[in-house]
């Protein structure tokens, strides 16, 4: 079984909330054991929010090593190389026109604007991708969430015990394909400062 690393404790929460300065970038396959690392030290709450209930670590691991695989396009936020929040990008239909986004981020980044920029990162390759109708799913008493999703112009749609957030896009453009490959390309290349400054400490 994959072991987390340690949720940060609560004495370092507030600090490490204002002070800590991450890197966005897209998840490669490799990089499942992070994926599932990350999901594992959510704290009860935040994987009941993540998954619409309680689910063992065991279903963890097993999910994030195969979610890599669907055609999930998931992008992270790492501080000092680990990944810290994630969201997902999963196609579900045949023309690949619809998706479901699923975001998590945990405890001690919450409240920080980090699932505001992963929402963002999220639609720009949705509507890349030819993605019409993007759902956001999530539990009636995730506030957080559906704040998010009413930022970015979610019609909510209220369920037994879910919310359900629709969000209507147009197709790519020129100008929105080249935001994606900036954005990309600025988040390899903090990925490689970040790595380079990690080895430098530890010399």
């Amino acid at each position: 079984m994959l072991e987390p690393t340690r949720e940060l404790p609560a004495s370092t929460r507030r600090s490490e909330r204002g002070a800590a300065r991450g890197t966005f970038r897209k998840l490669i396959a490799a990089e499942r054991d992070a994926f599932a690392a990350h999901l594992l030290r959510l704290n009860p709450l935040s994987r009941s929010n993540r998954f619409g209930g309680g689910v063992s670590d065991a279903f963890i691991v097993d999910y994030a090593r195969c979610a890599l695989r669907r055609g999930t396009v998931v992008h992270g936020w790492f501080v000092d190389g680990t990944l810290r929040a994630a969201a997902e990008l999963h196609p579900f239909d045949t023309r690949g026109r619809r998706a479901e986004a699923a975001f998590s981020v945990e405890r001690a980044f919450q409240d920080s604007g980090i699932g505001t920029v992963l929402m963002r990162r999220t639609l720009l390759t949705a509507r890349n991708r030819g993605i019409r109708t993007l759902l956001v799913r999530c539990v009636a008493d995730n506030v957080r969430m559906q704040a998010i999703a009413r930022k970015h112009g979610a019609e909510l749609k209220f369920e037994p015990g879910d919310v359900v957030g629709e969000l209507q896009y147009p197709g790519p453009t020129p100008l929105s394909l080249w935001r994606e490959l900036v954005a990309d390309g600025h988040g390899w290349a903090g990925a490689a400062f970040d790595l380079q400054t990690r080895i430098l400490r530890s010399c």
